[in-house]
This record gives C-alpha cells, structure tokens and sequence, in this order.
C-alpha cells in the first residue's frame, strides 16, 4: 500500500507523464455547452474516456442525453463501437449523472506504472474519436436547448 501522499504523487506522475507523452490540447469542458463535457478517468481499478451531463436542470439534462441517444447508432458504429450509453451513472459523491463512456479494457491500475502506456494510446485514441464525433454532430446536438 501507499500513504496518501506517496499515492498522490504516483497520480500526478501519471497525469504528467500523459500529457507529456501527447501533448494536445483537448476539447474537455470547453464544448461551449454548460455541464456537459468529456473527461479522462483513470483511478485504481479501471480507465475510461466520458461524455458526462451533469446539469443541476433535469430537463436540460434528459434533453441533451435525449438528442445524444438520436445518434447513438452512428456513435458506435462510426466513432466508437465500445461505447455505453448510461442514464444514470452513478459518481464517487453519489451524484447521479448521464454518461457516455468507453472503458479500457486492459489490466490498469494507476498506481502500476507498467499500465500507463497502453492506458495512454487508450485515452489518446477514444477521446480523438469522441471529439470528431462531437465536431460532426455538435449543432444536431445543441439543437435540444438552444
């Protein structure tokens, strides 16, 4: 085991070394749409890539998720053909949110640095694919609430 700040450190290192190792800038939070963005999640047993809404509005929320699940199909069949579709994830904080996600599927644990790099071609590779999916469909998709 590892103290907390041995373990936060690995952590850092592990985000560090990604960024290092693809230095890109991504589109995260920056979709222009509020409460709705992608994320990287890598923590002690597993690693995925996310669209996650988690408006504190409901209805802006299922109308987002609503508009996504129109275009479900062309998602995994285009872009991502592992991608989940969750209505209601559930978070480490208890907040119930939608998520779209696409886990890894190979042995990873943030704190074995001998998984960081396939971990890291992983995060590189899926988040490129959902970010060409959002530029496709980005106006078919803010059509729900604008």
């Amino acid at each position: 085991m590892f103290s907390k700040e041995e373990a936060a450190k690995l952590r850092k290192e592990f985000w560090t070394s990604y960024g290092k190792s693809f230095p890109r800038k991504w589109l995260l939070y920056n979709t222009r749409i509020k409460d709705f963005g992608f994320k990287f999640v890598a923590t002690k047993k597993q690693a995925m890539v996310c669209l996650d809404i988690e408006s504190f509005d409901k209805m802006k929320n299922e109308l987002l998720y609503e508009q996504l699940l129109e275009v479900k199909n062309l998602l995994i069949e285009d872009y991502l053909p592992n991608a989940v579709f969750d209505p209601s994830y559930e978070l480490e904080s208890g907040k119930i949110i939608h998520r779209i996600y696409v886990e890894h599927t190979e042995k990873f644990n943030i704190y074995n640095k001998n998984t960081w790099q396939a971990t890291y071609e992983f995060f590189n590779a899926n988040m490129h694919m959902f970010e060409e999916f959002f530029e496709d469909f980005e106006d078919f998709i803010r059509r729900a609430i604008f």
